[in-house]
């Protein structure tokens, strides 16, 4: 692999470090911390090893010197190991941890011990242009990407090809995270034509021919993959959302629907229901008594209310508080 120096820097103590496969994270780790103790878990047997028995991990910090750094590599495989790292953590003055992991779905979903905040987070992307440098190709990495180990590939579309494969059945269909592979896949090819760009999961589903909650689902599983995330659109000020409707503060409304409380809200009637009301239901401006309109009915007042079927207003509104009709 090209040697790219990297932004990222280490953080100085207990870190996570977060990022796709192929990304460098080993690479960088190597060349920061060149005399770590590294426990890879993607050798089966280590995984076996620790799975069986996480307690291993505190006899190997035992043996460290004190300040020496334990890189624990892909720790999501054995999630168990980090209420070890914790309560090593709270001992201080042993040995410092650098966990990597290249899918947070079983960490975020499995309910295990995150260290509550004894670690730092720090996420491992793609190559950046300022990166690359003069080597940074706009049209290239449109079309291939900027994943290290694509991007120093010998036939880079090939590795690409591979690289979406490996995603396909190591990380999506041997974990079980999907059912139908077949869907994902379509999905997979969907989605793409939303990078960068405004994302409708509505036509993604359409074009996938699957349920709006299914891409749903499908992002999920990408953004725990750490293959992608998502970019809210931009507010010019913030909005809070309004779980109840609070009562508004204009006075209550009486329609010409007859109602024992003038001031119960009012009630709606569309088309031609409305159109009957109208002509045969009418009552006196003046008037605002429980009981002076009954419905049917033409309201006889002092006032010379308006005949049926003449065109005279036919709602009011009352304002309780100053008295006052209009």
């Amino acid at each position: 692999m090209t040697d790219v120096p990297r932004f990222l820097r280490d953080a100085g103590s207990h870190f996570f470090l977060f990022g796709p496969r192929g990304t460098g994270k080993s690479t960088w780790l190597a060349a920061t911390f060149p005399e770590a103790t590294v426990v890879d878990l993607l050798d089966p047997e280590e995984q076996r090893r620790y799975a069986a028995r996480p307690e291993r991990l505190r006899e190997l910090a035992a043996g460290a010197r004190p300040g020496a750094v334990v890189v624990v590599d892909e720790v999501q495989r054995v999630p168990e190991l980090l209420t070890v790292v914790h309560q090593l953590v709270e001992a201080r003055g042993g040995a410092r941890f650098v966990l990597t992991g290249s899918s947070a779905r079983k960490l975020r979903r499995g309910g295990v011990d995150l260290l509550a905040g004894r670690a730092l987070l720090r996420s491992m992307h793609p190559f950046l242009a300022a990166e690359l440098g003069s080597a940074f190709d706009l049209g290239r990495a449109l079309r291939e990407g900027l994943v290290p180990l694509v991007w120093d590939a010998k036939d880079p579309a090939e590795t690409l090809r591979s690289y979406a494969a490996l995603y396909l059945k190591e990380e999506v269909q041997a974990e079980g995270l999907v059912r139908d592979l077949g869907a994902f896949a379509r999905f997979l090819e969907a989605v793409s034509f939303s990078h960068a760009g405004a994302l409708s999961v509505s036509e993604v589903a359409r074009d996938c021919e699957v349920s709006r909650s299914t891409v749903d689902g499908f992002l999920s599983i990408l953004e725990d993959l750490l293959l992608a995330f998502r970019v809210p659109p931009f507010q010019r000020r913030a909005r809070r959302s309004r779980a109840v409707r609070s009562p508004s503060g204009r006075s209550c409304t009486c329609s010409t629907r007859g109602c024992s409380d003038p001031c119960a809200p009012p009630v709606r009637s569309t088309g031609r229901r409305r159109s009957r009301e109208r002509r045969s239901r009418a009552w006196s401006p003046s008037t605002c008594e429980p009981g002076a309109m009954t419905p049917g009915k033409t309201s006889a007042s002092s006032s010379g209310g308006p005949r049926p079927g003449s065109r005279s207003t036919s709602s009011s509104t009352v304002h309780a508080a100053s008295g006052r009709s209009t």
